[in-house]
Formats: C-alpha cells, sequence, structure tokens
C-alpha cells in the first residue's frame, strides 16, 4: 500500500473522529432523546464547541471528497511522485490540525493556516497529475 493510500485511510478515520465527536456534542447540547427523535421541530443555534466541531465536520466533508478523487486517480494510473506524497502529508495533517484548532477556539489559524494548507495539498495532487 502507498503512503498515499495510508493517508486516504487516515483521513477516512479521521472523518469518522469528526462525525462522531459533532455527532456526541450535539447530542449533549439538544439531548439524546432529539438525536433519536425525527428532528422536525425547531432547535437552537448550537453554541460553542458543538458549533465550532459541527462546522469543522462540514468542512472536513466539502474537501474529503477531492482529496480522495486524486489519491485513488494517482492509484490507478500508478502515479506517484514527490508532489503526491506531499499533497497527501499535507492535506491530512493540515485537516488534523484544523479540528484541534476549530475545537480550540482558534478561528483565524484554523482558516489561514489548515485550511490553506490542505487546499495547497490537494493542487499538489493536480498538478502532479496533470503535469
Amino acid at each position: 500500500m502507498t503512503t498515499e493510500l495510508r493517508l486516504l485511510a487516515a483521513s477516512v478515520i479521521l472523518g469518522l473522529v469528526h462525525l462522531i465527536a459533532a455527532s456526541h456534542l450535539i447530542s449533549f447540547q439538544y439531548g439524546y432523546r432529539w438525536t433519536a427523535s425525527s428532528r422536525e421541530e425547531p432547535v437552537q443555534t448550537l453554541l460553542g464547541l458543538a458549533n465550532r466541531v459541527d462546522q469543522a465536520t462540514t468542512n472536513f466533508l466539502e474537501t474529503f471528497p477531492f482529496f480522495a478523487a486524486l489519491v485513488l486517480a494517482a492509484h490507478v494510473i500508478s502515479h506517484h511522485s514527490l508532489l503526491t506524497l506531499w499533497g497527501a502529508h499535507l492535506y491530512f495533517w493540515a485537516r488534523l490540525g484544523y479540528l484541534v484548532a476549530a475545537a480550540a477556539g482558534y478561528g483565524l489559524l484554523r482558516s489561514v493556516l489548515f485550511w490553506n494548507t490542505a487546499l495547497a495539498g490537494i493542487v499538489l495532487f493536480l498538478i502532479a497529475l496533470l503535469w
């Protein structure tokens, strides 16, 4: 298994951590009875940690399909290079940093450093595959 595929698998695990953490934090705020309900009643806006982790989860789910598609495309055509290796590392570690920074409430660090670094990882994959 290539390093890029390992980091893709690690990113899947990170995605599950996002979902589980957000789910439990939302349930702590709204109650597990709400979680088990049809969720059709209006609820108050999420606050604090639950809101930050939920937003980080949404953001992860917006970028992950692009990363996964590029890793799988590189694997299918057997194109592995320093750019794909760096791209995979940048994406995974930046997404992990994004979750930690979001949970800690460091919005500027989260967005400026970690989101842009994850995007750079995706761009490196694109460059590697297109050139």
